[in-house]
């Protein structure tokens, strides 16, 4: 199972989307997760509407220092598909995707050639373009929904999976990760989670 930090490895709430986690996170190992918006024509890391003073994306890059970790990004705007393409590949970065963006602006994404995940959740039973995406986004706005002969089906058609974890909607996280562990030995696996550290420890050889 591959473990990504959510907005960074942050310790305290206004670390989130930081230079400080995003270190944090790539020093231990972990890829993460973050926010992407556009402000006068710069990419910047931010989960809500940026005033222009944020990290930006080829700073982000910067931090991985050449490290081979997964990134997962948040898409909070239109029309960011190209240019974030350039980017990551101005920066050799290879392993990424893109998550939750519009319907309408995945059909970018797929035409840019970004690896794009799908989501899932209660509300979207039936993800767009499931068939064309990299992998899933996979979330429980309330309590859990699915089970994990769900997961192992989307696994065995060779589609990535991660899973939201359960702290990040204010949940107990304990009884979806006992019954994630039983899956925790399958490629393409992934757990986007507050707990970093926590996850490791607990899945063990797997994460």
């Amino acid at each position: 199972m591959i473990v990504l930090s959510h907005r960074g490895y942050w310790l305290q709430a206004p670390e989130k989307n930081q230079p400080v986690a995003f270190e944090r996170s790539f020093a231990l190992g972990f890829g993460t997760e973050t926010d992407v918006r556009d402000c006068q024509g710069r990419l910047l890391m931010s989960h809500d509407m940026p005033g222009g003073a944020e990290m930006e994306l080829d700073a982000f890059l910067a931090c991985l220092d050449g490290r081979k970790l997964p990134l997962a990004i948040n898409i909070k705007a239109d029309g960011l598909a190209v240019p974030l393409r350039k980017a990551m590949e101005a920066r050799g970065v290879h392993d990424w995707f893109v998550f939750d963006m519009a319907v309408p602006d995945m059909r970018a994404h797929f035409q840019a050639g970004n690896p794009v995940f799908t989501r899932m959740s209660e509300v979207e039973r039936e993800p767009a373009w499931l068939d064309a995406a990299s992998g899933v986004w996979l979330d429980s706005f309330g309590d859990e929904w699915y089970d994990m002969a769900l997961v192992a089906g989307l696994l065995a058609r060779g589609k990535r999976v991660c899973i939201v974890s359960s702290e990040l909607h204010g949940r107990p996280h304990d009884a979806l990760w006992q019954q994630l562990r039983t899956l925790a030995g399958t490629p393409g696996l992934m757990l986007c989670t507050d707990l970093p550290e926590q996850a490791r420890a607990f899945f063990g050889e797997w994460a």
